[in-house]
């Protein structure tokens, strides 16, 4: 029996140079891939996430995204939206001229906008849920154990919380951007702190001593529930920290707000995540989470 090819392509999001910001693998046709075969590809090309391109199955979508960490599929991500979107466009596969279209994920559709040339944009935005959030964990210092920090490292008087616009993250604040870069995670001591809690990854950050500044320094940690040991850029999780920023008077602003999350710096692969969000009635909606996207490789995938 002769081996199958599956083209791919891959690009680095959330950056403007290669080498940079969180790489991604699209597999452009993936149409006789059953879930088993594309969790081993997923570890096979071991990146945070690979994204396998379907027919999508509602009328109002450009593609379906099945989306594969490591470990196991994701219902929604933001690097591969994003990452998937410039590919799509960037090979002729969105429609003609479009600069906004919808893709289908598990969660449902996720409507995207590009920015500059549609054929080849220069930055994508994504359109997120409202963020909700679960009750904070009451056991402080439990938690900065399990990051190798002190009660003392972290900021004071805001929640250590779980929050999701459709992949749940627990929000860790540190009071500077040097304790961020210090915190190492135990894992087995994070999932007795999280107690009967869901896994989830463990998103820890530090705003901007001025809250007028709409910016943040952060990390994510993920071993235990998608296989990465830590991400250079987490999209899903950008959308619900600049809610929680705002919701916890650590990044101030009314109306449209906008906040730039660096992350990957500790890595090697600093990665600039923009979000933007409207505050109306002390509600936080309208979230949308965007960067650019890079060309990296080509490849040909033989099964």
């Amino acid at each position: 029996m002769s081996p199958r090819s599956h083209k791919f392509v891959q690009v680095d999001v959330f950056t403007d140079r290669v080498f940079g910001g969180n790489p991604l693998a699209v597999l452009l046709d993936a149409r006789g891939l059953d879930d088993a075969l594309m969790q081993q590809i997923a570890r096979e090309m071991n990146l945070s996430e690979t994204v396998f391109l379907f027919p999508p199955t509602r009328p109002d979508c450009v593609a379906a995204l099945r989306i594969f960490t490591p470990a196991r599929e994701v219902p929604f991500a933001g690097h591969p939206t994003i990452g998937t979107t410039w590919v799509l466009a960037a090979r002729g596969m969105a429609p003609k001229g479009a600069a906004r279209f919808t893709l289908e994920e598990k969660i449902g559709p996720v409507p995207v906008e590009l920015e500059g040339d549609p054929g080849r944009p220069s930055f994508i935005w994504m359109s997120q849920q409202d963020a909700t959030f679960d009750p904070a964990l009451e056991n402080r210092e439990a938690v900065a154990r399990a990051l190798g920090l002190t009660a003392a490292d972290l900021w004071p008087a805001v929640p250590i919380q779980p929050g999701s616009t459709g992949n749940k993250f627990l929000f860790v604040p540190l009071r500077d951007k040097a304790t961020v870069d210090r915190a190492v995670l135990d894992v087995r001591a994070m999932l007795e702190a999280m107690g009967e809690r869901p896994r989830m990854g463990i998103f820890v950050f530090a705003p901007d001593p001025d809250a007028a500044a709409g910016r943040v320094y952060s990390r994510m940690f993920g071993p235990h529930s998608s296989g990465i040991p830590e991400d250079p850029a987490t999209g899903s999780a950008s959308g619900p920290l600049g809610a929680y920023l705002v919701l916890n008077g650590m990044v101030k602003g009314s109306g449209d707000v906008k906040i730039v999350s660096e992350q990957g710096a500790k890595m090697g692969r600093q990665s600039f995540v923009h979000i933007r969000l409207a505050t109306r009635g002390g509600a936080v909606t309208d979230i949308r989470v965007g960067g650019g996207v890079v060309p990296v490789l080509e490849g040909e995938l033989r099964i």
